[in-house]
């Protein structure tokens, strides 16, 4: 009865104005299952990425396919990019953040045209995560070569082909559930990234499902079979971080435990940092801690910001997460990447390989 009825409202003009809309239909749902995460069946071809082709001081959107999973994001391309190499920043934005908000809240693009490079911002999807936070805590996205650090590392490298990038600076930063995985970046491609930001978040490995995440959250310290250390590896990424102490959301303890281990793996616990007391005016005291190695290379900086909660210091007074207040994060991020190369780290590696 229902196929002589469709039959019959096909010979009409619009029955075949339908009909003729079938394609376009499909077409529109495999972009929507790209677009937000989900998986091709089994020897389906994988939905095709969107291609960007931006010009100098336009913020473009795309999508990203691989085996590992689709995402979307937006890329900035600074006003000063007249196809020389440049520097890439990955930007990763917190929980309930989008690309969009987490650029305005960081007034990333506006200090990427002071400091020409180009910016990527990944976004997570509703499908990966309710609440749009980056899965740092689940064991799946703590590894090299899968999970969501395989698909923002191919992300990364795809931006580098198509963009002329520097490839000795390509840098990784984060926000709360982002500055959790931007670790988790750094620790499992320092071939990757130069160096590292990790606001307000946690160190790479600190749980592995969303109890012990929200444990370590609080406060409470990693169990011992959940904090998994990173390969041996010397040194370790250079990493800023910036925490306040009064931040309810994310407890402070997890980047000093962050610090400590950086640390550790750089050989530079023992010797004595640089410690800096000051004031933004009209805003938050801070105290600076600059670790240096044996080289005499900065390899750590500790931004404790006293009084602050859990925010982007330095950010726009209209963005989410963030807190006019300072230090300017954003512009201390970008020092410090500055005087961090690819190159230079494996220099020094080498010279301290030579006379150990």
């Amino acid at each position: 009865m229902l196929a002589d009825l469709w039959a019959a409202v096909q010979k009409t003009r619009a029955g075949r104005w339908l009909v003729s809309l079938r394609p376009r239909a499909a077409a529109l749902a495999r972009r929507i299952r790209g677009w937000f995460g989900r998986q091709p069946a089994s020897g389906q071809p994988l939905p095709r990425a969107t291609v960007v082709d931006g010009r100098a001081g336009q913020f473009v959107s795309g999508f990203y396919a691989s085996q590992a999973g689709t995402r979307p994001y937006k890329l900035y391309i600074s006003t000063g990019y007249v196809e020389q190499p440049l520097p890439l920043v990955v930007m990763l934005h917190g929980c309930t953040q989008s690309a969009d908000s987490f650029a305005s809240a960081t007034r990333m693009n506006a200090l990427a045209d002071e400091w020409p490079c180009l910016v990527l911002y990944p976004e997570q999807t509703h499908a990966a995560n309710r609440l749009r936070c980056w899965n740092w805590f689940k064991r799946g996205n703590q590894s090299r070569g899968q999970g969501e650090p395989a698909i923002l590392a191919d992300m990364t490298r795809e931006v580098m082909r198509r963009y002329r990038i520097d490839a000795d600076r390509v840098y990784v930063a984060g926000l709360s559930a982002g500055g959790a995985m931007a670790a988790v970046m750094g620790t499992v491609y320092p071939d990757l990234y130069a160096a590292v930001c990790v606001h307000s978040g946690l160190a790479s490995g600190s749980a592995h499902d969303l109890p012990s995440a929200l444990a370590v959250m609080y406060g409470m310290p990693a169990k011992p079979a959940t904090a998994s250390r990173p390969p041996p590896r010397s040194p370790a990424t250079p990493t800023i971080v910036f925490h306040g102490d009064r931040d309810k959301t994310v407890h402070p303890s997890n980047s000093e435990h962050l610090v400590s281990r950086s640390l550790e793996q750089n050989g530079a616990a023992s010797a004595d940092p640089a410690i800096e007391q000051g004031r933004v005016p009209g805003g938050h005291a801070y105290t600076r801690a600059i670790h240096r190695n044996a080289a005499g290379r900065v390899v750590l900086e500790y931004w404790r910001v006293h009084g602050g909660g859990h925010a982007w210091f330095g950010g726009t007074p209209h963005g989410s997460y963030t807190d006019p207040k300072g230090p300017d994060a954003t512009r201390e991020m970008m020092r410090f990447f500055a005087q961090s190369g690819l190159k230079q780290a494996s220099y020094e590696h080498q010279v301290a390989g030579s006379l150990a």
